[in-house]
Formats: C-alpha cells, structure tokens, sequence
C-alpha cells in the first residue's frame, strides 16, 4: 500500500489541536440573520459581516429573482472575452459615482481586489510601506508584486515616516492601510497618512472592506468619514459584508481601472459575477441611498453592545466600530469562551494565531442593524455568566 504523501498534515494538525487552535466548521442551517440556527442550535449571531441585514432584503431578493429570469444563472466567460454584461458596467458606474471616484471595477472577492490590484500596479523595484496589521490579502499582493515591503507598527505614522525617509527619492512607494481593522475594529490613520503620502509622493492606497455601508455618508466609507476624497489614489471595498452579496472592488481614476483591465490577474482569469449578483448589489446601493435609518440602527446597537461589555469588565481594545473584540489572552481561553456562549446560545467565533497575536486571542463579536434590544440584551447576560464563570471578568 502507497505511503501517504501527505501524512505531515496530520502531524499539524495535531500540533493546532495541542495549541487549541483547532476548530471545526459550524454549519449554517437557516438563513443568514441575526438570530439564526448553527449546528441545529437557535442563537443570537454575533460573527456575520451582514452588518445592515441585507442579505434577506427583499428589494434585493426581488432584483436578483428578476435577473436570473431576464439572463439565467451565470455569464460563461471572463470579462475580457463574452463575460462583461450591460448590468456589470451599471455596476460599476454606480460604485463610482457612490465613492466619488472616475472610475470601479468589480473583481470576484475583496481579496482578490486587494492581493490582484497591488501585485498589478507594483513590480520589484517599488516599495511598500504597510501598517502591521492589514488584512492578508493586502501582505499576500505585495508579496506577489515582488515588491521590497516595509511594515510599520499599527497606526504609527511617525515610524512609517521614518521608514520613508530612509528609501531612495526616485523609488515608487505606496502607502497601504485598511480604513477599518478587521480583528481590532479601530480605524487607520487615514488623514495622517494622506498628508504623508503627499509630502512624499507615495501612492495611497485604502482597504474599506469593513467600512463600505458602515461609515461614512450612506455608507461611502471612511475615505467619506475623514474627508478625504481625491486624496486616496486606491480605494478597495466589498460587496460581500454591508452590501450583503458578493464581491469586491476598486474605485479610482480612469488610468488605474483601465490598467487594471488589462493587468488585474483575478479580473483577467476568473469568470464575472453571475448577473443576480451583480443586480443585488445595484439593489443594495438604492438601499443605502434611500434606507439611511439602517446605518443609524446599526451605530445604535454598536453602542448600546459595546458600552455593555464595557462595563461588565470586558477587554473590548480599540474598538471604534460595529467589530467589537472581547481580549481572552491565549487561544484556550479564547475557544473555551467561544464554546461556552455557544452552548448558552450565542455564536461568536474565537480567533487565534496566526490572526492575531498568541497573547491576543479573543472573541470577535460583530452587531447588525437587524438585532433587538432583546436579542443584545441576551447576549450581554450570556457573555456576563459565561465570562465570570471562566474568569474573564
């Protein structure tokens, strides 16, 4: 009998499961909401990214029924071939007037759009200057670009000057930060940066994955927040979290989306959205246009959570958004939380290494437009029985 080959990821795995890193998948029976079934267990779901509740809105349901009737299932092609629709161009048009920008274009997912867009725009002569603890997709880019990376600590716009002034006066350089930290919540330093990448002539570039449909006017995101607009040369956003479908995108100038269209790999090998995604999406941006009471619900309930843990005694960080963490230090404490809320009928997923720091392990707890006060008010008690019961406060 043949020696499996692949025998070594056994042994890791064991190694995950020693280090309480080991985690199996939970299973979404019902729809995505914010009281949901997992597991065939009824709980209050504190780990979507469906910030508004848009997934089960019906003007969106209603648009995507509509578009597979009028252009079935899915394009059969890659947008540079057979795969560019009338409707994926309204999308785009739509994006960019929403983002105050020239110009979108739409890519499979917001990891694409980060990691395809910075290996695209960057070779191994540029440089990166890049805060610590942006997302993967953004690490995973620059290190396709081949690009030299510096990484400069977390919000820390004096360390990334120092790193800047240091490379040489000709080099291209961008500057990347996410506007919104997916594990801590907190906000880049996006106005600090801006003046930096302008003294310097770097390119400036955003992650908005979890700030689009959140801040900002109508949910235009924290370049909108800041006032920054024409001074953030890549914007990236999903269409995946607030806007509840699927997707990500990059907003710029006319240059930047042209050569992304003739550079951007994801965009260039990968079939375009199917056309009722595409027109979810549209729904979605008539939604934040015309339904602003969502947003202001969902920062109510981001309040009314966060000073709830606050004064339970929670370690909640940084937090400036609707991502609150609850800090348990190492993973063990981390996962036990997470599995004790569960069974208490609460879901918020524990987070480890290498997502965050191995001192840093903690729940990651996420409120929606669409929780009552009752269903937050639940969880409040069920995170102050389980974390005194575990010593977390």
């Amino acid at each position: 009998m043949r020696n499996d080959p692949l025998s070594f990821l056994g042994v890791e795995l064991n190694a995950l499961k020693s280090q309480g890193l080991y985690r199996r998948l939970r299973v979404l029976d019902d729809r995505q909401a914010a009281r949901t079934t997992i597991d065939g267990r009824e709980v209050v779901n504190l780990s979507s990214n469906n910030y508004l509740g848009l997934t089960t809105h019906p003007k969106l349901k209603a648009k995507a029924l509509a578009a597979i009737e009028a252009f079935g299932v899915g394009t059969g092609s890659v947008r540079t071939i057979a795969g560019t629709m009338a409707i994926h161009m309204e999308l785009e048009r739509r994006l960019a007037d929403f983002k105050k920008t020239e110009s979108a274009v739409v890519f499979q997912s917001g990891f694409a759009a980060n990691a395809g867009t910075v290996a695209a725009i960057l070779s191994k002569e540029d440089i990166v200057i890049s805060d610590e603890l942006n997302h993967a997709s953004i690490i995973d880019g620059a290190r396709l670009s081949r690009a030299t990376i510096k990484v400069f600590p977390h919000r820390d716009v004096d360390a990334a000057r120092a790193i800047i002034r240091e490379l040489p006066a000709g080099s291209r350089k961008l500057i990347i930060t996410d506007g919104v930290f997916s594990m801590d919540g907190d906000l880049g330093a996006l106005p600090a940066l801006c003046n930096l990448a302008e003294e310097y002539a770097c390119i400036m570039m955003v992650d908005d994955a979890h700030a689009s449909g959140v801040f900002g006017k109508n949910g235009r995101g924290t370049i909108d927040h800041f006032g920054l607009h024409g001074r953030v040369d890549v914007q990236v956003g999903t269409l995946s979290k607030a806007i509840g479908a699927l997707g990500g995108y990059v907003a710029g100038n006319r240059n930047l989306i042209d050569f992304l269209h003739h550079r951007g790999r994801p965009f260039l090998f990968s079939t375009s959205h199917p056309p009722s995604v595409v027109a979810t999406c549209i729904a979605a941006l008539d939604v934040l246009q015309e339904e602003p009471r969502l947003i202001e619900r969902l920062w109510e309930n981001t309040k009314f959570f966060k000073d709830g843990l606050n004064r339970l005694g929670f370690n909640t960080g940084a937090s400036e958004s609707p991502i609150t963490p609850v800090i348990a230090g190492e993973a063990p404490n981390a996962m036990k939380l997470s599995d004790r809320l569960f069974e208490e009928g609460v879901f918020a997923q524990g987070i480890g290494f290498p997502t965050v720091a191995r001192d840093k392990a903690r729940v990651r707890t996420i409120v929606m437009a669409t929780h009552t006060r009752d269903d937050l008010q639940f969880a409040l008690d069920t995170f102050a029985k389980v974390g005194r019961e575990i010593g977390l406060i």
